[in-house]
């Protein structure tokens, strides 16, 4: 039997890392927002996000597409090494020792605590070199001006950005749904570079996503 003594020696379990009311701190009287590291955060307003794609395509004009997913792929490389940083300080593995369900579970409360929405994966086609990753209520599908294709340009570039330095290869997220256009979640095809090249011609063309990973599929 298991002596109570026993059980005081043991360390604590780790929990939530990411849960809110233990990850957000801080002091609204001056305005001041930080993770349980002291790391310092900024509370985005969905008008400023708004503002910023606006401004981005009046500035940029069709290049404001690789504008904001190049600043997605710069913020998910900062995003990953703090992750990293907070999950293997905590965890005390490495994340290449980390079950998948532990992993799961860190980045999709991670997404939500710091108001990206939801996220899940789906490896349905994870033997064919292809990774469906969703989210939903995402601030980042904030329709283009005059648009008709997906438009979280920069939640993929996070995607991309996190998953290539998670895996060391030269991975692309692709979005071949989005919620701004009527879709139930935003779906972004994850998978090498060079196997990705045909969905931009499938949604130029109005393909929907089921359409599109057929085409992948068949190649």
């Amino acid at each position: 039997m298991i002596s109570v003594a026993e059980l005081l020696d043991e360390p604590n379990l780790p929990g939530n890392y990411f849960g809110y009311d233990t990850y957000v701190r801080g002091d609204l009287e001056i305005g001041l927002l930080e993770n349980r590291r002291g790391d310092r955060l900024i509370a985005i307003p969905d008008t400023l996000i708004s503002a910023l794609y606006a401004g981005i395509e009046k500035e940029t004009g069709q290049a404001s597409r690789l504008v904001l997913v190049n600043c997605g792929k710069w913020w998910g490389k900062n995003f990953y090494t703090r992750f990293l940083d907070a999950v293997t300080d905590y965890y005390d593995i490495s994340l290449a020792e980390m079950d998948m369900a532990t992993f799961l579970n860190c980045l999709q409360e991670c997404w939500n605590t710091h108001g990206w929405g939801k996220i899940d994966l789906d490896a349905t086609h994870q033997k064919r070199g292809y990774l469906i990753v969703k989210t939903t209520n995402s601030p980042y599908a904030k329709q283009l001006e005059n648009a008709n294709r997906p438009s979280c340009y920069v939640e993929a570039g996070i995607l991309t950005a996190f998953f290539a330095r998670l895996t060391n290869r030269d991975l692309e997220a692709v979005q071949i749904s989005c919620e701004s256009l009527g879709a139930d979640s935003n779906r972004f095809v994850l998978g090498l570079r060079d196997r990705l090249s045909s969905i931009d011609v499938l949604i130029e063309e109005g393909m929907n996503w089921e359409v599109i990973m057929e085409r992948l599929l068949s190649d």
